[in-house]
């Protein structure tokens, strides 16, 4: 049974609660799919027996002994010796038992695959549904095409498992009893030897179910690399292609893909020795049975029609023991997937305090002795600043600084261990917050923006369903990319492609901008943000900004001096500590980072104009 648990806990399933739960939408498609399979069971014990009756009874000169309802009928018809005048009647007979179980079959059939794809339905929910919710850390840490692995095929494999599998055990139980009893009656020496290879089968099974699971379990991790580097590859095509690298992808692709095939081939080898032994050892015993059962007809220990029926469920008997040992092999491989999918939803997904509150967030920002690590790589050290509500706060920085970083964990991407510090938005943390709260308040556009394969005013008025069209032109001409896209033809109906392929980057970024000021949050960030656009554009921007913000806190992010000048405070920082503060004019005054990448960057932009570049 699953407990859930609450704040940074995990769920915890066990593997046997985690199928339950996922089985609830289903159960009542797979209870009707067994019940009919265990009818069809049923009607499939007849046949045997009426062909045993009839080759001894009716066609031979044995007494026929049936339960007093069916002698009463066939009293009332004429007695055997009318059925022997009528044979026919009992191969209409077997006829209806067919035709019926024919239904029962349809049945079994049409609700297993019902309860099946429901079963896939609710996993896919259910997985996308925790996913969403789990913390931008765990996907930092997990690759995206091992998720999709784990979200697809490792789906498909419980899916088949439960269905084709799982359902079957109960028809199976009922075959091995039904078909051992009607055996014994029949035959008690004859049934033993028929039963000394089921112990054979069971050995043999669980010899190699540790060997199958533990290769499927290597299949299935480098399918997932496998996925991740095809992934990884086609989101990157244009990267691949501007530096000339499609030989070392298709090699690094082909290696990974020779591996896994190999992998695959070890795996195809084991069961083919596993059902190999298996086809022997049903063969050897199928051999015997008619070896013996003939000489025991001679001999007259047994009748013809019984060793016709003894045959019969001999056969019946074989599938479901071999049923059993492939369910052996099939389980060892959806116990992978079940494991692999395990993880996912025992992944602790974000969960705010229970007495979570939604403050004002047009309030002064402060960052109180702050510190963070990534694992053991440090990041931030005791970080204090205080950013006035309404104000322009730019923060500069080199590459590995913590600036990014500090915009994370203020937006709660990441969570601030408590003896980390505080972050307070008017007087409350952050922490006290809920987290859907924060983020909705907080608008942010990352250096490298994120837009879906939509059209341009689907991306941009992707924050309200009920977005108009005049305010998705109002934020793109803030952003001063409503000229660019009313150039081309198909204007904000446009299709941006995967990733948003067909836009230059200064466009996407200015696209990107224009989808968070739909958001109207009193706090924005703009983490270099304007990295690609011209430093032209970029004044014109931020002069939009600044005219149509209001009261709004705005905080810039950049490598770029001229971005930052106008803020009413800048933050230096470097090696993740604070190494100056003040305004633009207080900075240049002082002889440190802040006036030597001024001084650098001005010195390259003059270049560059005496140069035309």
């Amino acid at each position: 049974m699953s407990t859930k648990k609450s704040g940074a806990e995990r769920t915890s399933y066990t593997k046997v609660s985690l199928i339950l739960d996922f089985l609830r939408g289903s159960k009542r498609y797979f209870f009707i799919s067994i019940f009919s399979a265990l009818c069809l069971t049923g009607l499939d014990m007849l046949s045997p027996q009426i062909i045993r009756t009839t080759v001894d009874c009716i066609i031979g000169d044995n007494e026929l002994k049936l339960p007093g309802v069916l002698m009463k009928c066939i009293e009332n018809m004429g007695g055997t010796d009318y059925l022997r005048g009528h044979i026919w009647l009992i191969g209409a007979f077997i006829l209806v038992l067919a035709l019926i179980s024919a239904v029962f079959r349809y049945l079994f059939m049409l609700f297993n695959t019902r309860g099946a794809e429901t079963l896939v339905e609710t996993m896919r929910n259910r997985l996308f549904s925790h996913i969403q919710r789990l913390p931008f850390s765990w996907h930092m840490e997990n690759q995206t095409g091992d998720i999709i692995q784990r979200c697809t095929s490792d789906v498909d494999m419980i899916k088949n498992f439960v269905s084709e599998q799982l359902t079957s055990v109960f028809r199976i139980v009922i075959l091995i009893i039904l078909s051992l009893a009607f055996m014994f009656s029949m035959s008690s020496r004859l049934t033993l030897v028929a039963l000394a290879s089921i112990p054979i089968i069971i050995g043999y099974s669980a010899y190699f179910y540790a060997k199958i699971s533990s290769q499927f379990m290597k299949c299935d991790e480098n399918e997932g690399i496998l996925s991740a580097i095809a992934q990884e590859n086609l989101t990157g095509v244009r990267v691949v292609r501007a530096f000339g690298r499609e030989k070392y992808e298709k090699d690094r692709f082909e290696k990974q893909n020779v591996y896994y095939t190999d992998l695959w081939v070890k795996l195809c080898r084991l069961l083919s020795l596993f059902w190999g032994a298996g086809d022997l050892i049903s063969g050897l015993q199928v051999m015997l049975i008619v070896i013996m059962g003939s000489v025991f007809c001679v001999r007259g220990s047994m009748t013809a029609g019984e060793f016709i029926a003894f045959i019969s469920y001999n056969a019946m008997l074989t599938w479901p023991v071999r049923s059993l040992g492939r369910m052996v092999a099939e389980m060892s491989k959806a116990g992978v997937s079940i494991e692999r999918i395990r993880y996912i939803m025992n992944s602790a997904a974000e969960e705010d305090k229970p007495d979570a509150v939604t403050p004002d967030m047009h309030g002064d920002i402060e960052f109180q002795n702050v510190s963070f690590s990534y694992g053991d790589i440090p990041v931030l050290s005791d970080v204090s600043f205080k950013i006035p509500k309404g104000t322009t706060f730019g923060i500069l920085g080199s590459t590995g600084s913590g600036k990014s970083t500090l915009m994370h964990l203020m937006n709660r991407l990441y969570e601030l261990p408590e003896e980390n510090g505080r972050i307070t938005i008017g007087g409350t943390d952050i922490a006290d917050m809920k987290g859907s709260w924060v983020r909705s308040n907080i608008g942010m556009v990352l250096q490298e923006p994120f837009l879906f394969s939509r059209t341009i005013a689907e991306n941009i008025g992707i924050t309200r369903r009920d977005m108009s069209m005049s305010d998705i032109r109002w934020a793109a001409s803030v952003a001063c990319v409503d000229n660019a896209i009313s150039e081309f033809t198909n204007g904000y109906d446009t299709i941006v492609g995967e990733r948003g392929v067909t836009l230059s980057g200064g466009q996407k970024q200015r696209t990107a901008i224009a989808r968070m000021l739909t958001q109207r949050t009193p706090i924005m960030v703009f983490d270099d943000s304007l990295s690609a656009v011209d430093p032209d554009t970029d004044v014109r921007i931020r002069q939009a900004l600044k005219e149509n913000l209001g009261d709004a806190t705005v905080i810039l992010i950049s490598h770029r001096v001229t971005t930052l000048m106008q803020a009413e405070c800048i933050l230096v920082l470097d090696k993740g500590r604070i190494s100056e503060m003040g305004s633009h004019d207080e900075l240049m005054k002082k002889d440190g980072i802040y006036r030597r990448i001024y001084d650098m960057q001005m010195t390259l932009s003059e270049k560059g104009a005496e140069y035309g570049t």
